[in-house]
């Protein structure tokens, strides 16, 4: 489905509050605005709803992506251990994935992230097997989990 075609992330964002989804759906409209010709993968999973952007259709391939918290939202990068952080913004300590924590769209450090975006977007690329059909510009669901904790 095209990327405009919001119903099923509308339904899963439904329990969030105000706030919340319109911070999310701002880092939505960021991402797809810099990176048009990528994937949007949606996941409702059991803590949060999260949703990553890839070159293919792959969850290996996403380069970044945004996880909805009752109270934030976490913007990250897949394999951010892999690109210099050079203003240590980045939090986590897992073997590759960073992210930052955003509360409020106007702490969010825009410019500093775009750069930090073109080196994963570089990374994924540079990682991407080769696939059998390109798939550009879509939004897929990828899993809905049946239980859920969430807010409401």
């Amino acid at each position: 489905m095209p990327k405009e075609e919001i119903k099923d992330l509308l339904k899963f964002l439904l329990p969030y509050p105000d706030s919340v989804k319109a911070t999310a759906f701002w880092l939505r409209d960021f991402v797809w605005d810099l990176y048009p010709e990528t994937n949007e993968l949606i996941y409702d999973n059991y803590n949060a709803v999260a949703f990553g952007w890839s070159p293919t259709d792959k969850a290996g391939d996403v380069f970044c992506s945004i996880a909805v918290f009752s109270n934030h939202v976490n913007f990250g990068f897949n394999r951010g251990s892999e690109i210099p952080d050079k203003q240590g913004l980045l939090l986590g300590d897992a073997s590759f994935y960073r992210y930052i924590k955003v509360t409020d769209k106007l702490d969010f450090p825009q410019e500093y992230i775009k750069q930090l975006l073109e080196m994963a977007y570089e990374n994924s690329v540079g990682r991407m097997k080769p696939v059998k059909k390109m798939i550009k510009g879509e939004t897929i669901v990828k899993s809905i989990s049946p239980v859920k904790r969430r807010p409401g």
